[in-house]
């Protein structure tokens, strides 16, 4: 078995970072991976994700529902609306996380999406997001084998500022296709596998 995995007290074996804790375990289990083929919470996916940067998702995690109830949970018709004194109260609001430029962008972002469904129609989100999955390839075994960003997330973030999306770069976008199932990096050995 890797060194990269990690076998729990009920016996299962895990990718080693769902060992840091118990939310992260629980996440790990129920949610990382787990496709989610659904614009809204591929929205509210895309934003957590951009939050986390440069934080550590336990953080995020953590302050989910306190996101959710900030961010009229991530409905994009909602936040669309949002205006400056909206960002200042969410500036004011210690159950989130207050940086201007994320909370700027998830307005931004929510924008978007209704341009895209305007567009495109809904579900245009998730197919953005499924031509940008990487073709199948070796199952990774070790941590060290999956990549931050891809070719293919890269694409996914100049497409997307095009369309108008912010504070989403290819390792952000990495990181949403893996946590959305669009990529399954559960290594080898793995129960969620």
């Amino acid at each position: 078995m890797s060194a990269d995995l990690v076998v729990g007290d009920d016996a299962l074996a895990r990718c080693a970072w769902a060992a840091a804790s118990a939310d992260y375990r629980d996440y790990h289990d129920g949610e990382w991976g787990v496709p989610i083929r659904d614009d809204r919470a591929l929205y509210e996916r895309l934003c957590l994700e951009s939050f986390q940067s440069g934080l550590s998702w336990i953080t995020i995690l953590r302050k989910r529902s306190g996101f959710r109830a900030a961010f009229a949970d991530f409905d994009p018709e909602v936040v669309a609306e949002f205006g400056p004194a909206q960002i200042e109260v969410l500036l004011a609001d210690a159950s989130i996380v207050r940086h201007r430029g994320k909370i700027q962008a998830t307005i931004t972002n929510a924008r978007a999406v209704l341009a895209l469904w305007e567009s495109e129609g809904q579900g245009s989100l998730t197919t953005l997001l499924s031509t940008a999955a990487p073709r199948p390839s070796a199952v990774p075994q070790t941590l060290a084998e999956i990549p931050a960003s891809t070719p293919e997330s890269a694409a996914l973030a100049r497409d997307l500022k095009r369309r108008g999306f912010t504070f989403l770069g290819p390792t952000t976008l990495y990181a949403a296709l893996q946590a959305t199932g669009f990529v399954n990096d559960h290594l080898v050995g793995c129960h969620r596998r």
